[in-house]
C-alpha cells in the first residue's frame, strides 16, 4: 500500500487503481510509518471457528493537542472531498435525533410519559432505516435487517416496518419501502434477501409476502391511506393467486382444506432457516402452523382492502372461512397445544416450538377462546424467557441450550433453543388478548429494556443462549428485536388507556 502526506493528514491507496482513503485533522501532525502488523488475531472469529488472522497495517501516527473547552475532528473518509466540519456534523446529527424523537412523540395516541429506555429504543430504530435508490425509484427505501452481518432482507423488512416506522410517527417512510419492494415481487413472492447490485435476487421464502400483506395491512389501519392500498392491491392480488395455484419450491394451496403447504428437500422457507451445507436443520416440509397462520391473516386482509376500495370482498372472506374451518387440524388434543407442522413428510409434528403464537398475536387469529389461552399458557410455561421465546422446549432430545462453537455447531442451536428477542413481540401480543392485564404483560418488556446496556449499547440484539443466563449472542443491534419491543410497547399504552376509559365514572355518576 501506499501512503503519502497530504494536506492536514495523509491518504492511503491499497493498489492501483483503488479508491483512496484520507485521513485529516487540522492542527494535528502526522507521522508516515507504514507498519504491518502480520498475522493479527481476531479472538471472536477464532471463538466462532471463522478465519481468523489478518494482517494490519499501521499507516500513520497522529500527534494534537486538545486546549481545555476546544474540540479536535479526525476525518477518516473514501469519499473525493470529505466535509471536515466536526461541529457541524454533530449539531445536524442532535438536530436529527430530536426530529425522530420529536415525531414519535407526536405520534403517541394517548400521550403517555415513557420509560428513557424507549425512546432510546426510537434511536435505534432510526439505525436500521435505509436508503435503496432503484432505476425508476429513486427515493426508494428498505430496512437493513442486523448489525453487523446483515443486509436487507423481505421478511425481517416487513416484519419489522410497523415497529419502526408507523408507532415512531413516520409513515411515509413505511409507504416508501412498501413500494419499493412491490417491484419484486415476482410470482408471488418476496424476496428472502434484497439483491445487492448486480445479484439476482432470492426468492427461497414462503412467509414474506405474507408478511407484505400483513404490514400493509398496518400501514392502511395507521393511515386509512386507500391510495397506496389501490397502489399495491395488483401486487396482493398477485400474491394470493400464486400462493393458490402455485409457486416455487412446492408452495401452494391444497385445494382439499384451503390451507397452504410448502416445502421440499434441501430447501428451508420458514424464518426456521439455518442451513450447513446440504444439512437443513429445520426443514418443517409440510403446512407451517405460523405460516398459515399468516395465510388466514393475509385472507381476511384481502377482504378488508377490498371494502375500502369499493370492490366486491365475497371472494376473500369465503377463502378466509375455509382456512380458519381447517386451521383446527392444528390443535393436537393429546398435547394441548398447536402441531407445529400438519400433513409432513412423516405426518404432524408435535414438536413445541413457538410458531403457534402467532395464531393467536395476528390481527385476524386463527384460533379463539379456550384454544388461544391454551396457547399462550404453554408458551409461557415451557418457551418463555426473560429476554424473549426459545426456539424449541428444552424438553425435547434437540435442545440445545447454548448458541456458541463453530458455523455448524452454532447453526445447530440457531433455531433448537435459542431465544429469539422479537418472539417476545407476538407472544406480549397474545398475551394482552387473552388476559387483558396491560401492567403484567408490560411487565414482559423489562429485562429487555435494561438489555439496552449490555450488547449492542442502545439497541437490543439478535438472540440469547436458552439456558440460564441467557447470555446474548448474533448481532449486537437486531432491526425486528427494536420494532418488536416498540410496537408492543405502544399497544400495551393503549389498551391502558382504553382499560382507563372503562373504568373511570361517567360525567353524570360524578355529577350525581
Amino acid at each position: 500500500m501506499v501512503v503519502d502526506r497530504v494536506p492536514d493528514g495523509v491518504r492511503i491507496d491499497a493498489f492501483a487503481g483503488a479508491r483512496p482513503f484520507v485521513i485529516l485533522a487540522d492542527g494535528a501532525d502526522f507521522v508516515v510509518e507504514h507498519e504491518w502488523y502480520y498475522g493479527f488475531d481476531l479472538a471472536r472469529e477464532s471463538e466462532r471457528g471463522l478465519p481468523a488472522l489478518e494482517d494490519h497495517l499501521r499507516a500513520a501516527t497522529l500527534h494534537a493537542t486538545i486546549e481545555p473547552g476546544r474540540s479536535l475532528t479526525v476525518t477518516l473518509s473514501a469519499e473525493p472531498a470529505p466535509s471536515r466540519e466536526g461541529e457541524a456534523a454533530w449539531q445536524r446529527r442532535q438536530r436529527h435525533e430530536m426530529d425522530v424523537v420529536a415525531q414519535w412523540q407526536r405520534a403517541q395516541a394517548p400521550p403517555r410519559q415513557a420509560p428513557a429506555a424507549v425512546q432510546r429504543l426510537v434511536l435505534a430504530a432510526d439505525q436500521f432505516v435505509v436508503r435503496r435508490p432503484l432505476p425508476d425509484v429513486p427515493d426508494g427505501m428498505t430496512v437493513i435487517a442486523g448489525y453487523h452481518w446483515f443486509g436487507d432482507w423481505g421478511r425481517d423488512t416487513m416484519i419489522s416496518l410497523p415497529g419502526l416506522t408507523l408507532t415512531t410517527g413516520r409513515p411515509e417512510i413505511a409507504r416508501r419501502i412498501l413500494t419499493t419492494f412491490a417491484r419484486f415481487v415476482d410470482r408471488g413472492m418476496l424476496p428472502n434477501r434484497f439483491p445487492d447490485a448486480g445479484e439476482a435476487p432470492e426468492y427461497n421464502t414462503a412467509d414474506a409476502a405474507l408478511w407484505y400483506v400483513e404490514a400493509i395491512r398496518a400501514y392502511h389501519v395507521a393511515t386509512g391511506d386507500d391510495g397506496v392500498v389501490k397502489e399495491l392491491f395488483p401486487a396482493l392480488e398477485s400474491i394470493i393467486d400464486f400462493y393458490r395455484r402455485g409457486t416455487r419450491f412446492g408452495i401452494a394451496e391444497d385445494p382439499a382444506d384451503g390451507l397452504l403447504r410448502a416445502g421440499e428437500p434441501g430447501v428451508q422457507l420458514t424464518w426456521m432457516d439455518a442451513k450447513v451445507g446440504d444439512w437443513t436443520v429445520t426443514p418443517r416440509i409440510g403446512k407451517p402452523v405460523e405460516i398459515n397462520a399468516l395465510w388466514f391473516n393475509a385472507l381476511s386482509a384481502m377482504a378488508a382492502f377490498a371494502r375500502a376500495l369499493h370492490q366486491p370482498a365475497v371472494r376473500w372472506e369465503a377463502l378466509a372461512r375455509q382456512v380458519k374451518r381447517s386451521f383446527g387440524r392444528f390443535w393436537c388434543d393429546s398435547a394441548g397445544y398447536c402441531y407445529d407442522v400438519v400433513d409432513g413428510p412423516e405426518g404432524d409434528d408435535a414438536t413445541l416450538r413457538p410458531n403457534q403464537i402467532f395464531a393467536v398475536s395476528l390481527p385476524d387469529m386463527a384460533v379463539s377462546g379456550e384454544h388461544a389461552r391454551r396457547i399462550v399458557d404453554t408458551c409461557a410455561r415451557h418457551l418463555l424467557t426473560a429476554h424473549g421465546l426459545r426456539s424449541l422446549a428444552p424438553s425435547d432430545f434437540r435442545y440445545r441450550g447454548s448458541y456458541a462453537g463453530n458455523v455448524l455447531e452454532r447453526d445447530g442451536a440457531y433455531h433448537q433453543g435459542t431465544v429469539w428477542a422479537w418472539l417476545l413481540g407476538p407472544f406480549v401480543s397474545a398475551h394482552l388478548k387473552v388476559y387483558a392485564d396491560p401492567p403484567a404483560t408490560e411487565a414482559l418488556l423489562t429485562p429487555l429494556l435494561r438489555h439496552l446496556a449490555d450488547y449492542g449499547l442502545g439497541s437490543i440484539g439478535e438472540l440469547f443462549d436458552g439456558d440460564p443466563p441467557f447470555a446474548p449472542g448474533g448481532c449486537i443491534a437486531q432491526a425486528w428485536s427494536v420494532a418488536e419491543i416498540l410496537r408492543v410497547w405502544h399497544a400495551i399504552s393503549a389498551a391502558r388507556a382504553s382499560a382507563r376509559k372503562l373504568t373511570s365514572p361517567s360525567r353524570k355518576a360524578i355529577r350525581s
